[in-house]
């Protein structure tokens, strides 16, 4: 892990601001890049109006189904991916799995307010997926969700 991570991750968290807060949901950004270190989309939650879209959903929506480049491609996401969702068919841990990245980058981990036990990290890695956290972003990936401090 190094600059190119930091870069990527820094991006997902400026998206993460974009977000319009939520009661019920966290604040997320998200951005895919291809094995080169080309950015292939990026995505927020409840991006576009949508109270219901997350990040790596939105991000990975941009993308045609099958898009070749997503096979060595790095999913950067400011939380980890939901592995239970009551508001979509598939969670983005699913949406992550099918889309087929090499590797998955996290900034912190999806504390148990809205999920008592998020297995996303633990879903990703039984997939082959290569997961990595940037515990030096947990901060201020966290900072736009603050209106959820209970």
């Amino acid at each position: 892990m190094g600059e190119e991570d930091d870069r990527w991750m820094g991006l997902a968290v400026s998206l993460a601001r974009r977000c319009p807060p939520s009661a019920t949901a966290f604040s997320v950004g998200a951005v895919v890049v291809d094995a080169t270190g080309a950015e292939l989309s990026r995505g927020y939650s409840r991006e576009g109006g949508d109270p219901a879209a997350h990040a790596e959903e939105a991000a990975l929506g941009k993308l045609a189904p099958g898009e070749p480049r997503l096979a060595g491609a790095t999913v950067y996401s400011t939380l980890e991916p939901c592995s239970q969702r009551r508001s979509r068919p598939r969670t983005c841990t699913e949406l992550i799995i099918a889309a087929g990245p090499a590797r998955v980058v996290i900034a912190w981990r999806e504390p148990a307010l809205f999920v008592a036990d998020c297995q996303g990290c633990e879903l990703l890695s039984q997939a082959g997926i290569t997961v990595d956290e940037l515990p030096g972003f947990a901060a201020a990936a966290a900072a736009p969700n603050r209106h959820l401090a209970r």
